[in-house]
């Protein structure tokens, strides 16, 4: 036994000084011997198949092998490749003649058990084990430490902890075999800021201007709380760039940081001091085009906006190339991709400069021009193609136009159909020689059908909202059984029914639309029945309302829209024709001097509208959506015979004799058929200020006239302020204008009844409105998109036009949040301050902070 013990280590012995040769390289691998393998065993093994590892090294029972040899170091070679093992030694056990058997010994890496993180918050750990990958079942590598702690510094460091310190250490765990548990423990320390920057070397530029260029690296002020203070070394690399870029505005082309470095002045301060060598002042000279054909030299020069004698400036002549951050710029790439030729490169180039003038050639290679050969949708699951192709603005055969695919995307995303946010069109197989080119829209469906849930005070109660309402509808497949998924979806069709419903009161709408009238162009048909009725209620009669007092209206409308190309095809007008019937038995509702009896609306709405927004329907970022709407009936009073002078004074007479029956016959004589004008404006403009921080301007007015003054005004189409401006109780036709940090229309001035004396409020015939809105998105995902907003608002609405005043305005200001989630809607919170006393007889001093809700669901 010891002498085959003394065998076995001499053994083991010789085989290492072979492996040592080779390691060496000192030894040529022709110097081994050869044998055949007569057997392979592998021991240490804790958590691995023998088998298994047998199998990895490729090494067969009976195969030819030379000892020493690279065979045997490219096996261990690759074992250790797979990071598993700390040790790894092969060992010959006995020589048999030509037979060698050998002996592969492995020593496993400990594998991780739990890891235990210190220094960070709950809800955070669970993303640094993400990161990091320290999982169960992990196996402990020196570079799996190494890497961990490396991402999570940098991580920190990031963030502005540059004191960040990790420590990541590990102990046997008695609850396995060969089994590690790990702690990682993190003292991020405070955020470092930037106490000073200080500028050196700079005589042209001032450190006021040369700080402004650093748009995220800001030295720390007491009043500084939007720009952030700490010290991120990528931003500030980042704006290092910006400061030269600065510079290159001003003319001084050879500007250049010398050297950056940062002072530590206390455990959390950082001085940061930059020196720079501005180099001359320098100005355009001559700009040459070169290899222009489609465009003249002066149609460039007009696009480029340079000319000799300005100021250099090296980052606007970039931009005049090719702006980068604006697909749709006023460039001269673009002025050449929306004509056609996609393959065209345009380079600046500096061919001279004399003394403090650089003369420029822009080189032009135009390329062949290019057509579109297949345009390609995926992704669109529920939707048609025929949906999605009428309304891109590219097809087969046309001239490829930049603009073209990017007013595509915006019509996409206008549907509400698709994510705006996952709207990708994708250039495929572009050929140069041939010049074509195809597209690919990548769509990502969203919910595009919508459950409205609504709650409010009004009309005697609570009134409840339940609304269905499908916008991607599918009519012609109604009676298919199998389309129902849940219902006949994809042909881009708006079917909603709505209900609206408390004690007192209750509403019945059906609404349909067909955006594209005959499939051949953007023709919209609207059609829509409602039915509301009110019961006559007095709580201190009884609890339950009176059913046989009530007051109704029927309407049926039918309109059409089109778009129109000028002033240009952001433009739509449309039609409508509406007819009401009021209807009245036993009941006063004070807006009517008469409680039976009926009164009839016919009347013809013309409207104007300009959608031009970007970046989606739930979070615009630019350009502007406004809407303008004229609501006439026709003048009854220029052929009716009626003498209304003589009904007026008839009526003054019948209030003055306290006749009811003589008031309620003549109110009744007088609106047996409405007439008014209604005139509406709304207008909306988005403008991107700073990265995704987005500014809503908003501005509204509307007026309800009359042709004839002896005739006045109607009771019904009048305008109701406040609120949160969700139109809970509008059976009389009501506008209700949402202005936040006031109770639900509370800004509407209240009348006194010529007959009772007493006060009601029967809503304004004008108003205005103002609101300023700051947006910033904190995700725009697909499963949920939500956004923060602080508000400014004004307005006001007046009981006649003598009285208007656009200045005198309730006023209020607050914050507030969305949230839009496929699965919901659009839900929202808003808190708001009114600084300003509203109408209520019964309110003294401002209104205070409000909050209002909007809420909604969609699927």
């Amino acid at each position: 036994m010891k002498r085959f013990m003394s065998l076995h280590l001499l053994t083991a012995f010789l085989f290492f000084l072979f492996t040592a040769c080779i390691t060496a390289q000192e030894t040529s691998y022709e110097d081994g011997k050869k044998y055949i393998l007569g057997g392979l065993e592998v021991t240490g093994l804790q958590s691995y198949n023998e088998q298994t590892v047998k199998t990895y090294t490729e090494l067969r029972v009976g195969q030819p092998i030379t000892i020493p040899s690279d065979q045997i170091s490219a096996v261990i070679n690759k074992l250790w490749g797979l990071e598993l093992f700390t040790d790894i030694t092969f060992y010959v056990t006995k020589i048999e003649g030509d037979n060698i058997f050998l002996e592969l010994n492995i020593i496993e890496r400990p594998t991780l058990s739990n890891v235990t993180v210190y220094g960070e918050k709950k809800n955070k750990i669970n993303e640094i084990l993400k990161d990091t990958d320290l999982k169960k079942g992990k196996k402990i590598t020196e570079s799996l430490i190494a890497n961990s702690k490396n991402y999570l510094q940098n991580k920190y460091k990031k963030k502005g902890y540059l004191n960040v310190k990790v420590n990541i250490a590990t102990a046997k765990d008695t609850v396995g075999d060969n089994t590690q548990s790990m702690v990682v423990n993190i003292k991020k320390g405070e955020k470092v800021k930037i106490n000073d920057i200080i500028f050196e070397g700079n005589d042209q530029l001032s450190d006021n201007t040369l700080a402004k260029a650093l748009k995220k690296t800001k030295k720390k002020k007491f009043y500084r709380f939007w720009k952030k203070s700490k010290y991120i070394e990528e931003d500030y690399k980042a704006d290092l760039v910006s400061l030269v870029d600065r510079y290159a505005e001003k003319g001084f082309r050879d500007a250049r940081i010398i050297s950056d470095t940062f002072v530590k002045v206390g455990d959390d301060l950082i001085d940061l001091k930059i020196k720079v060598e501005e180099g001359n002042k320098y100005y355009f000279g001559d700009i040459d085009f070169v290899g222009n054909t489609v465009y003249t030299d002066r149609q460039l020069g007009q696009v480029l906006g340079l000319k000799k004698g300005d100021t250099y400036n090296g980052v606007l002549m970039r931009k005049r190339i090719a702006d980068d951050s604006k697909p749709d710029g006023e460039d001269l790439t673009n002025l050449y991709q929306n004509n056609g030729y996609m393959f065209s490169s345009i380079n600046p180039v500096e061919i001279s400069a004399e003394n403090d003038t650089i003369n420029f050639e822009v080189r032009i290679i135009e390329g062949k021009e290019t057509f579109l050969d297949h345009i390609t949708v995926t992704g669109n699951d529920k939707t048609n193609d025929h949906v999605i192709f009428r309304e891109l603005r590219t097809r087969p055969g046309q001239r490829y136009n930049k603009s073209d695919i990017i007013r595509s995307i915006r019509e996409l995303g206008q549907l509400g159909f698709f994510d705006a946010e996952q709207i990708v069109p994708k250039i495929e197989n572009p050929d140069p020689n041939a010049g074509t080119v195809d597209i690919g829209y990548s769509l990502v469906e969203s919910g595009s059908s919508q459950i409205e849930l609504q709650g409010g005070y009004g009309g005697g109660g609570f009134i409840g909202t339940l609304g269905l309402s499908f916008s991607n509808f599918s009519i012609k497949n109604l009676f298919n059984g199998e389309a129902y998924k849940p219902v006949p979806m994809g042909d881009g069709q708006t079917f909603a029914l709505r209900l609206q419903a408390s004690r007192t009161y209750r509403v019945y709408s059906l609404n349909f639309s067909e955006p594209w009238l005959g499939g051949k162009k953007p023709v919209r048909f609207n059609m829509s029945l409602s039915r509301t009725q009110q019961f006559y209620y007095n709580p201190y009669v009884s609890r339950k309302p009176d059913k046989s007092k009530q007051f109704s209206i029927t309407g049926l409308s039918v309109g059409l829209a089109k778009r129109v190309q000028w002033p240009d095809d952001f433009f739509t007008v449309s039609h409508s024709l509406g007819y009401q019937l009021y209807d009245f038995q036993d009941y006063n509702i004070g807006l009517f001097n008469f409680g039976n009896g009926k009164s009839n609306s016919l009347a013809y709405t013309f409207g104007l509208s300009r959608n031009a927004t970007g970046g989606g329907r739930i979070f615009p970022r630019s350009g502007s959506n406004f809407e303008l709407t004229a609501k006439f009936t026709p003048p009854y009073s220029l052929f009716n015979g009626k003498d209304y002078k003589k009904l007026n004074a008839d009526f003054d007479q019948a209030i003055e004799d306290r006749d009811s029956e003589e008031v309620e016959r003549i109110d009744q004589e007088r609106f047996k058929w409405l007439e008014f004008y209604k005139v509406n404006f709304k207008g909306d403009w988005y403008t991107t200020l700073i990265d995704k921080l987005v500014l809503r301007t908003n501005a509204e007015f509307g007026f309800l006239g009359s042709y004839d003054q002896e005739v006045g005004k109607v009771p019904f189409e009048r305008f109701y302020v406040g609120g949160d401006g969700l139109g809970t109780y509008t059976m009389d036709g009501r506008d209700v204008v949402q202005l936040r940090g006031y109770e639900n229309q509370s800004l509407t001035p209240y009348s006194v009844d010529r007959m009772t004396g007493g006060q009601s409020q029967d809503g304004g015939v004008v108003y205005n409105k103002f609101s300023l809105e700051l947006r910033y998105p904190l995700t725009l995902k697909p499963s949920a998109s939500i956004y923060g907003l602080a508000f400014l608002e004004g307005g006001n609405a007046f009981n006649n036009f003598h009285d208007f005043n656009p200045f005198e305005i309730k006023r209020s200001a607050g914050v507030g949040l969305r949230i839009f989630m496929p699965a919901f809607g659009l839900l929202g919170i808003d808190f708001g301050y009114g600084f300003d006393q509203d109408y209520n007889p019964n309110s003294a001093g401002p209104s205070g902070w409000q909050t209002h809700f909007i809420i909604g669901q969609q699927f």
